[in-house]
């Protein structure tokens, strides 16, 4: 069965939040603060580790209980029973969404097209379990007999982004290992990775659905032939695998079919680190580590499907945004990890978020009357203090942001991690309150500098706190952002699982590439033309 299938604007809450916003757009949150004492207590949901706390936001009790009644109306539980039962709610591709299987109990029962696909999924994760231990204990070796010591992940987009991300954020519990990724075409990129290795004691993988992926197929030719300038055509097959779809491709470039890792057709791209794509974080972390990841998110997955909505994290994280962008017109959200081991987190969500809800056709087809997706960005604190957060703070934007913090650190330094938290509370605090011009004039500011000063505050943000990064808690952080994903794109009425948009250019540019052989010619605009004819002349 389809999702349903509802524009939000016609709803009757989407009318009440219309109205509503008429009423609250202007309201000081200090002042809500003021005169409901238990508002930080009533805007927070405490579950298990995490503890969310949402009540610097622009919003009251009517606020919220509109916005859940916009979740009813458009029948968002319902959307969730069919995605959890492998419904085919990826309607465009004929496909069922099912990452949340990846991370299910041995024992559950998900069927896609009548058939039960959990006993499939644990037989996949027993040989990455298997395979992962024989090379992190050195029982699997290299072509001269050499433990390995390398691991290269080649892939791009969700066959890089997640299991890179990951490998960043769990540097704690890495290894012997020495994880690298490559992912761009640039050819600087690869190089520069090669140049750090050991032949006899690398081991590639090189995750492409199709195994055609230009990026990740160039990469892997490139690295294939450098290999084999100290390595025979027969050595390929220890020093590299593949999760893949394709077979016979797979074989074709040298890999032995024990060392092909399947994929399915219902897992995206963008959500695929469960599955075998996360074979490079198991290498690097230890597969126990990377069953801890998974078994954070399959909580996270239950909390999304059993807790009503009014205490379901992800819902209320949803439903927020949607009050932001679609009311308020805020165009972008920002995304502040108070910890330096989540370099890689909003660049991973970049294309989470961006690349399922950066649509403009609705479910029936038809063009959207109103605004979906938000732009994601952000970067750790406190090194993104000193940089865009004046925009924050006194720019002209409204910029909703979550920050997201642990309570513990993980080398226990606790003179930095007091340091780093009274930063990650000052900030929000900030946000809210910001600064009058009395507060600024009993600091003896001279008067004409005054206004410089002066912090607008009511910015809004939601604080993650969470007791301590580990691979669980990573897991339910993931997922909880891959279930605010959902919510969206079910409200906004929109498929959320398909990405026809980062096709087209890919078509021109293998046009374009045999044009640079010369071996075809294309209509291109002027400016196209004039460029493509100063790279030939000049490369």
């Amino acid at each position: 069965m389809a999702l349903p299938n509802i524009n939000p604007t016609t709803t009757n809450s989407w009318k009440k939040l219309e109205a509503h916003f008429k009423e609250v757009a202007s309201l000081q949150m200090k002042d809500l603060f003021a005169k409901d004492k238990e508002r930080a207590d009533k805007f927070t949901i405490s579950w298990e580790d995490f503890y969310v706390d949402f009540s610097k936001n622009r919003i009251t009790d009517a606020t919220l209980q509109y916005l859940l009644e916009l979740a009813d109306e458009v029948g968002l539980k319902t959307a969730i029973e069919r995605q959890y039962q492998g419904d085919k709610i990826n309607k465009t591709e004929g496909r069922a969404v099912l990452h949340t299987a990846l991370r299910a109990p041995a024992d559950a029962i998900i069927t896609v097209d009548g058939k039960n696909i959990v006993p499939e999924v644990q037989a996949v994760k027993e040989d990455v379990k298997t395979f992962t231990n024989a090379v992190v204990n050195g029982e699997r070796k290299g072509y001269t007999g050499k433990p390995f010591t390398h691991v290269v992940n080649i892939g791009i987009g969700g066959s890089d982004l997640g299991p890179a991300m990951v490998v960043d954020a769990l540097q704690f519990y890495k290894n012997q290992l020495t994880t690298y990724f490559v992912s761009n075409v640039d050819g600087d990129h690869v190089n520069e990775v090669i140049k750090k290795l050991n032949p006899e004691t690398t081991l590639f993988v090189i995750v492409s659905k199709t195994f055609t992926t230009q990026e990740t197929i160039s990469n892997a030719n490139t690295i294939k032939k450098w290999f084999l300038q100290s390595a025979n055509k027969e050595d390929i097959a220890k020093h590299f695998v593949a999760v893949s779809t394709n077979l016979e491709a797979v074989q074709n470039f040298g890999i032995h079919k024990d060392n092909i890792f399947p994929m399915w057709d219902w897992v995206g791209g963008r959500f695929s680190l469960w599955s075998a794509v996360g074979l490079s974080i198991s290498l690097a972390v230890g597969y126990d580590n990377y069953e801890s990841l998974l078994t954070g998110a399959h909580k996270m997955d239950v909390h999304f499907k059993n807790e009503d909505f009014k205490s379901n994290i992800p819902v209320v994280l949803g439903l927020i945004s949607i009050w932001y962008n679609n009311f308020f017109k805020a165009e972008s959200e920002a995304v502040i990890p108070y910890a330096q081991y989540l370099n890689q987190f909003a660049t991973y969500l970049q294309q989470g978020i961006m690349e399922s809800n950066g649509k403009s056709i609705d479910r029936n087809g038809d063009p959207v009357n109103y605004q979906t997706g938000t732009l994601i960005w952000g970067e750790p604190g406190t090194n993104s203090q000193h940089a865009f957060f004046q925009l924050i703070h006194q720019g002209t934007k409204l910029i909703p942001a979550d920050f997201i913090g642990f309570t513990q650190s993980l080398h226990g330094n606790q003179d930095h991690h007091d340091k780093l938290i009274s930063n990650f509370l000052a900030q929000t605090e900030a946000l809210l309150n910001g600064k009058t011009e009395t507060q600024v004039a009993e600091e003896g500011t001279k008067e004409d500098i005054m206004p410089f000063k002066v912090f607008g505050g009511n910015k809004p943000t939601n604080t993650i706190f969470i007791n301590k990064l580990s691979p669980e808690s990573l897991g339910k952080l993931i997922a909880m952002y891959e279930h605010k994903i959902f919510v969206q794109g079910v409200i906004w009425n929109i498929f959320s699982y398909d990405q026809f948009g980062v096709e087209l250019g890919k078509q021109l540019a293998n046009k374009i590439l045999k044009e640079f052989n010369g071996e075809e010619s294309s209509t291109h605009d002027a400016s196209t033309l004039n460029l493509l004819n100063h790279y030939k002349n000049n490369r």
